[in-house]
């Protein structure tokens, strides 16, 4: 009413703000938050060491090199002599070695076998038996099957008799010949007559070796009538039934046999290859081939190379090879696709690093990370040579026994000092900085790189924020 009355009397007075006095007061409030939390800030604490601050100008004694007492516990140590917030970045090495490097061609091939075989029949007939299961592995000469032999022995009999016959005849021919000379001696018969008799011997002699012939034909006939296997491999499915007639014209036959042991693989490799193949098949040596299954991870069987072939496909540049392998167990199956590893030649006592340690640069090209005996790296540009399984010949550039970063290169440059980890299964030295134990190394290696860089970063956090250094 006061207020109201006061108005009234002076109508001119500026109103008063009811809202002025609680925005003060928050504001109050609002700066004495700020002004706590950032006293609470560690960044700001001025009991993290004793003295003054460590940036002083005047005093020379700076944050790193200062000769007051420190209390933090990262790096800086006491009087803070050469601290550093940062650690060494830790990486995998494997030193180069000296060993010998194959070199490697590789093709796809497809299995052949080295003998195949359609059984047909010799002899025209009805099948009686069939004498094998489909997909047996038979041995050279084994029966599979039996034609009715009733008529070819029928045959064999009747040339058996006809052959008897004129023997006998032949026989008679010669006897009287025998006589006829003697009366022709006694001048008791014409010459004529002798001579026509020995005329008769000679037709029946060419009679009885017909006859002879005719007979064995007979044989062989019935000796058709049993149907062996002609090699020894595994036998397809069957494809007539017993009780079939059968003809020697017949397209499809009764089985088809394959080869299996040995097997050969037919594939192709560029023509530019193929001087060093024939230089080594010239002097009597035979590459070792490899075959192994569609996804390369399966070593199906060994064996070497056999011959090549007498020409180049024009339209691929490309010349087809034949290598033979041992295949007791039937690992590789006729028509079956292998891909086929064959070593060209050999490489002695070359330098080489894992392949994981060769790196690419956009202005040094290949090159490796080379860790010296300070523990410094040394970036070295290199020129590799042939690589086989996970190492990569070194023509150029690293000697053996230096070590090269295998792992952790994503964090590394030139003159940088890192922390080496242990080979695997090997613990660190007791106080060796940088030596992580064998559960934080595998964890370290299956980080990605990005997973790195955030554990580098919070591992910096906590060091910043504990090893602060002050001056006295």
């Amino acid at each position: 009413m006061a207020d109201l009355d006061d108005r009234l009397e002076n109508p001119s007075r500026p109103r008063r703000k009811r809202w002025l006095i609680p925005a003060i007061v928050a504001g109050t409030i609002l700066v004495l938050v700020v002004g706590w939390l950032l006293w609470r800030s560690p960044t700001t604490n001025p009991s993290a060491g004793e003295g003054k601050a460590a940036s002083s100008d005047k005093s020379g004694k700076g944050e790193f090199g200062g000769k007051g007492k420190g209390s933090g516990k990262g790096g800086a140590g006491k009087g803070g002599k050469g601290g550093s917030f940062a650690n060494n970045s830790p990486v995998a090495v494997a030193a180069a070695t000296s060993r010998d490097v194959n070199v490697i061609q590789t093709g796809l091939g497809t299995v052949t076998a080295l003998r195949t075989v359609t059984v047909k029949t010799r002899a025209d007939g009805q099948l009686n038996s069939v004498a094998f299961a489909e997909g047996q592995l038979v041995q050279q000469g084994a029966t599979l099957a039996q034609i009715d032999p009733v008529p070819y022995q029928v045959a064999l009999e009747q040339a058996e008799g006809q052959l008897a016959r004129d023997a006998a005849t032949l026989n008679n021919a010669r006897l009287d010949l025998e006589r006829y000379r003697t009366l022709l001696a006694q001048d008791s018969i014409a010459g004529q007559q002798v001579d026509q008799q020995a005329a008769m011997v000679k037709q029946l002699e060419g009679t009885v070796k017909i006859d002879q012939a005719n007979l064995d034909t007979a044989k062989l006939n019935l000796s058709y009538t049993k149907i062996v296997a002609p090699i020894g491999g595994r036998v397809g499915l069957r494809l007539v039934d017993p009780g079939n007639q059968v003809h020697g014209s017949d397209s499809n036959g009764i089985a088809v046999i394959t080869q299996l042991d040995p097997i050969t693989v037919l594939f192709t490799i560029p023509q530019d290859v193929l001087p060093r193949v024939l230089q080594r098949l010239n002097s009597g040596d035979k590459p070792p081939v490899e075959a192994w299954d569609r996804e390369n991870k399966l070593l199906l069987a060994k064996g070497y190379l056999v011959t090549t072939d007498n020409q180049i496909d024009v339209t691929t540049g490309t010349v087809k090879l034949r290598a033979q392998f041992a295949n007791p167990q039937g690992q590789l199956f006729p028509n079956q696709f292998v891909n086929v590893r064959m070593t060209v030649y050999t490489v002695k006592n070359a330098v080489v690093v894992p392949t994981a340690a060769i790196q690419r640069s956009s202005t040094q090209g290949t090159i490796v990370y080379v860790v010296q005996d300070d523990d410094t790296i040394a970036v070295r540009p290199v020129k590799t040579g042939p690589a086989e399984g996970e190492f990569t010949s070194i023509d150029s550039g690293v000697k053996v026994g230096e070590r090269v970063v295998t792992d952790g290169v994503d964090r590394i440059r030139e003159g940088m000092k890192v922390d080496v980890a242990p080979p695997p299964g090997q613990a660190a030295a007791p106080g060796t900085p940088g030596a992580p134990n064998e559960a934080a190394k595998k964890k370290y290696q299956n980080m990605t790189p990005e997973e790195r860089d955030a554990a580098k970063q919070r591992r910096q956090g906590k060091q910043g924020s504990s090893g602060q250094t002050v001056g006295k």
